[in-house]
């Protein structure tokens, strides 16, 4: 496979989990605001900037839902909005007709055509419609994937992108919770931004608490939102990308990042998950930016990043360089 298509199709993979992330982040902390207190505004608000690594962006003044809002789903200047994100990987898929299936494609590019009178409507509805629009193409992109596409290498660059936008927006997410930088979202909002409640609720039957929170969404190996999970199911992506073994440790710098990552947490002791959280968060996120550093140089152009501007405004690989690629 051309690095080029292997590229693309990792960032279809990562912008596509991005935007869902981002939606069902925002709409459940943005319904929360409407049950709190209007003091805990500002904090909940710096809080969702913090997750998605634009901590710096906050004035020093007051900011509210709005303003936040607007940024991540609405701003295009912003490459990690979700605007933003759906239209870069619609401009990659656009390049890797080939290597997709027409149904996915066609499913990018739907959602890329809706998006102008989705973003128009927000002036006279509330912004929610927009993030289950968002949240319900993410998961026809997603079926599609698994279930037009062979499990080939370009399958594997797909989801292997996915994952790592996966555990590293799951590692943001906790990381904010237990910092304290938020006093707001408790764990029942944390859940529910992963799509996580009802399965905890299944899993556990009682309501969370700080231990058997962080214990899903951690450790679980059946939830496929899990950082555990995630983290299986890149390291299964790089093996196949490489089934080649030798007979002492492995020449994948990314596979062996991702597997000390998996091991360290398939046998922790849950004492220490809980006591080691932050430090633990802060290992997963830079795993995840090594492995991402690693897979690139790997398999990835060795040209230095060329702008470009995609029809539709994309983003191309000067936004990549931005969102921590």
């Amino acid at each position: 496979m051309l690095s080029r298509i292997a590229e693309s199709l990792f960032w279809v993979g990562r912008y596509v989990e991005r935007a869902e992330d981002t939606a069902r982040i925002l709409d459940v902390h943005i319904h929360h605001l409407l049950d709190a207190p209007a003091s805990s505004e500002e904090p909940i608000c710096r809080s969702l900037l913090s997750i998605m690594g634009l901590a710096d962006a906050a004035p020093d003044a007051g900011i509210n839902a709005n303003a936040v809002t607007e940024l991540l789903a609405f701003d295009r200047s912003n490459p990690s909005s979700i605007v933003s994100s759906l239209i870069a990987g619609r401009a990659d898929a656009r390049g890797v007709g080939e290597a997709i299936s027409s149904e996915l494609w066609e499913a990018l590019n739907v959602t890329y055509n809706a998006l102008p009178r989705r973003t128009d409507r927000r002036m006279h509805l509330a912004p929610y419609p927009f993030f289950r629009f968002v949240r319900e193409r993410a998961a026809i992109v997603a079926g599609l994937t698994d279930s037009t596409m062979s499990r080939d290498d370009a399958w594997r660059f797909m989801v292997l992108g996915r994952s790592l936008e996966r555990v590293d927006m799951l590692a943001r997410l906790l990381s904010t919770q237990v910092s304290g930088a938020s006093p707001g979202p408790d764990w029942v909002v944390l859940l529910r931004s992963c799509s996580a409640h009802e399965a905890f609720l299944r899993t556990y039957r009682r309501e969370p608490d700080p231990t058997s929170a962080a214990e899903f969404l951690v450790l679980d190996r059946l939830f496929p939102r899990s950082i555990f999970s995630a983290l299986s199911t890149a390291e299964q992506c790089l093996a196949g990308l490489d089934p080649r073994a030798g007979r002492a440790g492995t020449a994948d710098e990314a596979r062996r990042v991702l597997g000390q990552l998996r091991t360290s947490l398939e046998f922790i002791h849950l004492d220490d998950l809980v006591t080691d959280l932050p430090g633990l968060l802060a290992a997963v996120q830079r795993g995840c930016g090594a492995a991402s550093t690693s897979i690139a140089a790997r398999y990835f152009r060795q040209t230095s990043p060329i702008e470009w501007i995609p029809e539709g405004g994309g983003l191309g690989d000067a936004a990549r360089a931005m969102t921590g690629a």
